[in-house]
């Protein structure tokens, strides 16, 4: 029986997924065998022993010590993707709120007082003049990062007869077959700021995107240009883009991150971080987080790792060992010669490496005796074995 102890509000959906017969799930378990989470700070002290893995409904896993948990020999998944046309219905609302002035317009009209349907019709039609916006028809959107929600921003930009161009220096295989052709990559970063007229931005936050957009990058800008962050707070420097709209130089901001900077800034539209916030991108979260625990608890696959490789066997029969070690030389080598010593035969095996970490899965015809585990355990670079199927 494995036992997951759960977090915040995780979507029913999710938790069902779970085979009520061979896991228990609560959020008071002692000695769990994983934690799925979603916004909840999770520091290394706050990671039980017994803890074989992490799981975060939801694609960000800032609030995680991705770090300890790699030195353990922890793999954390994540759910790229699962919230990706949650955040793409929101950039839509995002370039219409910065196009046609709704908010204005909503807020004005919340205002009027009339005392009859004539009044109010004239101040209508008198007041509408104010609010003039523009099509998005014809004019141009940067896409910057094209992964799952990159690429679905742009096919809906296509479709509502944008042109589209876009830049990713990692640009995986998988995401430039679902881009469609009609997206013309740019060759850097600069070369799409100066051509947009909108600016989206679908990056992680990482070292190299930290305050990736700043005022070098909102110089070439065009000055009637409207930038776009639904993407991580911190991707953009915020007092920068408020010195540009003070000086004139962009023509708004929206984001689903206020910050103090851009308080009271004219041009700016903060939400309050309303990207994955669904019912639906809720439930693809939590399932898509349960349905990768519980492969990895029973099968030993992993699918959607920050930290770890992935690495699909499928099930076969005999016994199936886990290994996770430091991605140093021999070490499968050492790790078959102790199974070879205990007349143990591999009927199948996967390895693949990441970073600092390796992952290696094994299919035996007999299951080890706890000698040989302690001497697979004992060998310098193993961070951790278990037996997945015994």
């Amino acid at each position: 029986m494995f036992r997951i102890r759960t977090y915040n509000q995780i979507a029913l959906r999710g938790l069902e997924r779970f085979p009520r017969d061979r896991f228990e799930v609560a959020s008071e378990l002692s000695e769990p065998d994983a934690l799925l989470l979603r916004s909840h700070p999770l520091g290394g002290a706050d990671i039980p022993p017994t803890v074989k893995a992490v799981a975060r409904a939801g694609a960000g896993v800032n609030n995680i010590d991705v770090a300890h948990c790699s030195a353990r020999g922890i793999p954390v998944f994540n759910t790229p993707g699962a919230n990706a046309n949650a955040v793409k219905e929101l950039v839509v609302a995002g370039l219409l709120l910065a196009s046609r002035h709704l908010r204005e317009g909503l807020d004005w009209v919340a205002g009027l007082r009339a005392d009859s349907e004539a009044d109010l019709h004239r101040q209508v039609e008198e007041g509408k003049k104010h609010f003039q916006g523009r099509e998005l028809r014809g004019r141009t959107l940067g896409v910057v990062g094209l992964g799952a929600i990159g690429s679905r921003v742009a096919h809906t930009a296509l479709s509502l007869d944008m042109n589209v161009i876009g830049y990713d220096p990692a640009l995986s295989v998988d995401a430039a077959w679902r881009l469609p052709s009609q997206v013309a990559p740019m060759a850097s970063l600069e070369a799409l700021l100066a051509r947009a007229d909108y600016v989206t931005l679908h990056l992680p936050l990482l070292d190299a995107t930290r305050n990736l957009i700043g005022a070098a990058q909102l110089a070439p800008m065009k000055e009637d240009a409207v930038l776009l962050n639904f993407a991580r707070q911190g991707i953009v420097d915020d007092a920068a883009v408020a010195e540009a709209l003070r000086a004139g130089k962009l023509r708004g901001f929206v984001t689903d991150f206020p910050s103090l900077a851009l308080t009271g800034v004219p041009g700016v539209l903060a939400l309050p971080h309303l990207g994955a916030s669904t019912g639906e991108s809720e439930e693809n979260c939590a399932v898509m987080a349960a349905e990768a625990l519980t492969d990895f608890l029973e099968n030993g696959n992993i699918r959607h790792s920050v930290n770890f490789p992935d690495l699909i066997l499928e099930p076969g029969p005999g016994v199936r060992l886990a290994v996770t070690n430091r991605n140093i030389p021999k070490m499968l080598g050492q790790v078959l010669s102790v199974l070879a010593d205990a007349d143990i035969n591999v009927i199948d095996m996967l390895n693949k490496s990441r970073d600092e970490l390796a992952y290696n899965l094994l299919d035996l015809e007999e299951e080890p005796t706890e000698a040989a585990m302690a001497r697979i355990r004992a060998l310098e670079g193993v961070v951790n074995a278990r037996l997945v199927r015994p």
